[in-house]
């Protein structure tokens, strides 16, 4: 019994070190590289949207986020990527339908569809970038995917300097329907994710068949 509860306790202090190391490493991820407080785009990361084509939840509340960020007028433009990746609904044209139903003109929205994740999301984004010749972008999503969203654009800068850009991330607020238990599950997983990112650096690369 006494060995069993050595185990036990030994089990314990693994999962308390972890947790920790998952925090602390959680809450130094830095959130911009630059003090700008202006940027040239905003950069709106996917979220799937319903089954129904109407935007989900996490989805509305990164576009209505991205359009009162363009209403004040932190950025003149709006990225929206994301692909078909979970359903039928291109994830970028949607978030445009809604950003246009919402205010924003239509000219100052860029469509990125072929994005079926972060990395991708991020490097369709800067060649979008590159290609208007913006060099600052501030980044919106929800509150808990940013410090994923930031260490990804730290290593595109670090490995794709064609692409480098300024950025700063912008945390949209979480959708009303969302519980605490939700919301602590969502940042359990980005904070695990996070931790593995610190130990197995990602590889910013596109598909060999989307490369420019």
């Amino acid at each position: 019994m006494k060995f069993l509860s050595n185990i036990l306790y030994v089990l314990s202090l693994a999962l308390f070190a972890c947790a920790v190391a998952m925090v602390a490493n959680f809450l130094i991820i830095p959130n911009h590289n630059t003090d700008a407080t202006h940027f040239d785009t905003l950069i709106v990361l996917g979220y799937p949207t319903n089954p129904d084509g109407s935007p989900s939840p996490e989805q509305r509340q990164r576009v209505m986020e991205a359009v009162h960020e363009f209403e004040v007028g932190i950025a003149p433009h709006l990225i929206m990527t994301g692909a078909a990746a979970h359903n039928d609904f291109v994830e970028a044209h949607s978030m445009a339908q809604l950003a246009v139903t919402l205010g924003v003109p239509a000219s100052a929205i860029i469509e990125d569809p072929q994005a079926h994740n972060t990395v991708q999301n991020l490097l369709y984004s800067a060649q979008i970038m590159r290609t208007h010749n913006w060099g600052t972008a501030e980044i919106v999503s929800s509150p808990s995917h940013l410090p994923r969203a930031a260490i990804l654009t730290d290593a595109l800068n670090r490995q794709q300097p064609n692409l480098s850009f300024n950025w700063h991330t912008h945390a949209a607020a979480w959708p009303p329907e969302y519980g605490l238990h939700r919301k602590f599950m969502l940042y359990f997983y980005e904070s695990w994710y996070a931790l593995k990112l610190r130990f197995n650096s990602p590889t910013m690369k596109l598909p060999v068949a989307a490369q420019p």
